[in-house]
Formats: structure tokens, C-alpha cells, sequence
């Protein structure tokens, strides 16, 4: 018999259709799903109760866009010619890294990066991985960290041909067993995944695009992240970007376009005509130099787009500010976006962006129980119904994350893991990334 787990005594943000804010009340979990959510005092027990007073019961935020393999490289110091535009880091960083990763190194940063994700709020993570030399097996093991610590996440590797046509072919099959070997999985699941348009030939993407609709699952693609992938698609084709994935038939509803930087009217047109979702990195974007996505352009076109790290800062929280701000300064219109549309971003559209919208991104009764709940004794102003939303995006970080529940689960209490010991993560992520760096030093 499934257990019940009360939350109780604290203000609720659905994050439903209506933005319904209920002021003090309680969600009832059974299970895995939420049965029910009510206002006012709980009338019953259950087998575990939470008393969420003076707290900020939420929806578990959405991570649509991540590589858990970049917690590795926090705090690296390389030996290399410092790179001066996007695909001098890509080329003195990323492709590098991506060359040194091992199985061991896949399952680490699951563990430490979702680990991280799970303390600062969010439940639900999108990740790509890209390891040519650890590919076979990169997934499962990726999957063993982040079951180990309790996130829900969907993983797929990215196909590539820029070292040679054999590596984008394994890592095609590695995606295939790993999407049919955990179809019935309550946590983890599968994509299909191109690394970006400038590294895989048309037959590859075909290839890939046939595959997702077999399988009925998301595919995602970096789109246009640099002026690299623009150029590279004009010169070779006389096509922009998402043009040439509209031809090869990538774009259609389960397709996440992440980044989108160098976008026009028209490729915006194409993607909102084929229902297409845009996960949108803004801290990345800014770290690399690549650009501004037009963002407010994509939401007036009525484009789904949720919020992703590109695995650098894993707070979501940050994130949120970061998305709020760059658009504000890009614009020079202080109004282009506000509180509500970000704090969506990072949850029901970000659920939407991979069809799980009836699933996860809001609390709602029958959905899965993915809930955070932040402790509110630090805002320096009154939490009202009102004012919460702007206290999300302008007050709130991960250090205000108390309690985390996944699948009805209880996985961080009093901002400690329970399904596994802290300093288990942190000696292995410490002895991955200190090997890492040590490969990356060699001269």
C-alpha cells in the first residue's frame, strides 16, 4: 500500500492555468502523485508530515537544457591560450573535455550535479552528454548517479560527426539501448540528441529525426547557439540555421531548440509554426560571449520556452534573475518581461518543452509529487499572495531551499540529501574532477 506524505501549514504556488496562490494550506501526496490540495488547516495525519510554516510551498523547477559533466570543470585552472570567441572555447575547452571523460567521470557529475540541482530546487533536469571516448554504457552510468540521489531526469547523448562518422553512429545506438532499456523507468528516461547543426551531416540528422518518431520521444539540437552554426549552414547550404533542421523535418513538438542566439524573424516564424520549444540559457549565453537569445520575441509568438543552466550555475534561482535582467538590458525596456513569464519559464514550460506538462511544472492534484519547499525567514519584505512571485525571482536562491520532494519522495530535509551522505558526493566528485583536471594539464 502507497504511503501518504502531508505538507503542511505553508503558502502554496500552484503554478496552475489560473496562477492559482493559495495563502496557507496543505498538498497531500499518495504515492508517487499529489491527491490533494486544499486551503486552510489538514484535518488528518499521515505517515510522514512536513509542517511547512512560515514556508513557500512550490513546484519542483525545471532544468530544460543542462550537461552535468561541466561541474567538473568548476574552479579548473588550464593550461591553455586563453580563447577569444566561441568556438576557440568549444575548442580549447569543451572538445577537450569532452575527449577525457570517462565512464567514471559520467556517473560523478550525475551525482554532483544533480546532487547540486536538487539542493538549490530544481526536481527535473534535460541533460546531453559527449564523451567520444566513453561512449558505450555513458548513459546508464549516468542515470546510476542521478538515481542514486533521488532527480528526475530525461539523458541522451549527443551525436556528433566532427571527429568522424563512426562516433556519431555509436553514439546513435548508445542512445537507442539506453532509450529502450529505461522506457518503464519512474526517474530517468531517454531523447534522442544532435549536438548542433554545424558537427552532423544531413544524413545523420535524418537519421535521428526517424528514430525520435519510432520511439516517440523528444529530440534536442544546440540551434544557433554562436554565429559558428549560422555561418557554417549559409555557406554550406544558403540556408539559416533552422531553416536547414526545418527541411530535414527536426522541428515538430517534441523538439527542443536549445539556445536559439542567432535567430530571425522568419526561423522564429518556422519554429512557433511547428510547435517546437526553445530551452533558453541565458548565465551560459553570457559566459560565452554568443549573444542574447530574443527571447521576448519567442514568448510573443506564443513559443514554448524553458529555462536551462548549459551546465555552468546550476541554482535556478540565479538563473530566473539572470533571464529577468539580460532581456531588460538588451532591450533597453524595463518592461519587456516580468516575474510571472520567468517563473513559468522555469517550471510549466519547462515541463511543456519535453510533453510532460500533465505530468510535472505545477502542483496540482493527480500530477507527480515534484515539490520544493523554501523556507521564508530570510525575505527582508512580507510574502503575501501578491507579492511571492517577484519574491521567487527577486528574493529566493538556493540557500532558501528547505525540504525537496521528488516522485512523492522525500530527497533533501534540512537542505541535507537523504538518499545518499553529502560527503559520499563530494569525495566522489572531487576525486573525478581531480583525475579530469590532471588528463586536461598533460602537456
Amino acid at each position: 500500500m502507497s504511503e501518504e506524505l502531508l505538507i503542511k501549514n505553508g503558502m502554496i504556488v500552484t503554478g496552475d492555468k489560473r496562477e492559482t496562490i493559495i495563502p496557507e494550506g496543505y498538498v497531500r501526496i499518495h504515492g508517487e502523485r499529489i491527491s490533494e490540495i486544499s486551503e486552510g488547516e489538514a484535518k488528518f495525519s499521515a505517515d510522514t508530515v512536513i509542517d511547512a510554516t512560515g514556508c513557500v510551498i512550490i513546484p519542483g523547477l525545471i532544468t530544460a537544457h543542462t550537461h552535468l559533466y561541466g561541474i567538473l570543470l568548476r574552479g579548473a585552472s588550464l593550461n591553455i591560450k586563453p580563447p577569444t570567441d566561441f568556438v576557440q572555447v568549444l575548442q580549447r575547452v569543451w572538445w577537450p573535455v569532452d575527449e577525457a571523460l570517462t565512464q567514471e567521470d559520467a556517473y560523478a557529475s550525475a551525482l554532483s550535479a544533480g546532487a547540486d540541482m536538487l539542493r538549490n530546487g530544481s526536481t527535473f533536469f534535460a541533460d546531453t552528454y559527449s564523451g567520444p571516448n566513453s561512449i558505450e554504457g555513458s548513459l546508464t552510468e549516468i542515470a546510476r548517479g542521478s538515481k542514486e540521489i533521488g532527480i528526475r531526469g530525461v539523458l541522451a547523448f549527443e551525436m556528433t560527426e566532427r571527429n568522424n562518422p563512426d562516433e556519431a553512429h555509436r553514439g546513435f545506438q548508445e542512445g537507442i539501448r539506453f532509450i529502450e532499456s529505461y522506457k518503464n523507468d519512474e526517474l530517468v528516461s531517454g531523447m534522442i540528441s544532435l549536438h548542433a547543426s554545424f558537427t552532423v551531416g544531413d544524413e545523420i540528422v535524418a537519421r535521428a529525426v526517424e528514430q525520435a518518431k519510432q520511439l516517440d520521444v523528444p529530440i534536442t539540437v544546440h540551434t544557433s547557439e554562436g554565429l559558428v552554426d549560422l555561418y557554417h549552414n549559409l555557406e554550406a547550404s544558403g540556408e539559416r540555421t533552422v531553416e536547414r533542421l526545418d527541411r530535414l523535418e527536426v522541428l515538430g513538438p517534441k523538439t527542443v531548440l536549445a539556445h536559439c542566439v542567432h535567430v530571425n524573424d522568419h526561423e522564429l516564424d518556422l519554429i512557433a509554426k511547428r510547435r517546437a520549444s526553445v530551452a533558453h540559457n541565458p548565465m551560459s549565453n553570457m559566459l560565452n560571449a554568443v549573444g542574447v537569445a530574443p527571447v521576448p520575441a519567442m514568448l510573443s509568438k506564443g513559443i514554448t520556452v524553458g529555462l536551462g543552466n548549459d551546465g555552468w550555475i546550476y541554482d535556478p534561482f540565479e538563473n530566473m534573475r539572470c533571464a529577468l535582467t539580460v532581456h531588460r538590458l538588451a532591450s533597453g525596456n524595463p518592461s519587456i518581461i516580468g516575474s510571472d513569464e520567468i517563473f513559468r519559464m522555469a517550471t510549466i514550460e519547462g515541463a511543456h518543452c519535453y510533453g510532460l506538462g500533465n505530468e510535472l511544472g505545477s502542483i496540482e492534484k493527480r500530477k507527480l509529487a515534484d515539490i520544493v519547499i523554501l523556507d521564508g525567514s530570510r525575505a527582508p519584505t512580507p510574502i503575501t499572495p501578491t507579492s511571492i512571485i517577484g519574491h521567487l525571482v527577486n528574493t529566493f536562491s538556493g540557500r532558501d531551499v528547505r525540504d525537496v520532494i521528488v516522485n512523492g519522495r522525500v530527497v533533501v530535509k534540512d537542505r541535507l540529501l537523504t538518499q545518499t551522505t553529502d560527503a559520499h558526493v563530494l569525495e566522489v566528485s572531487r576525486k573525478s574532477a581531480e583525475n579530469l583536471w590532471s588528463c586536461l594539464n598533460k602537456e
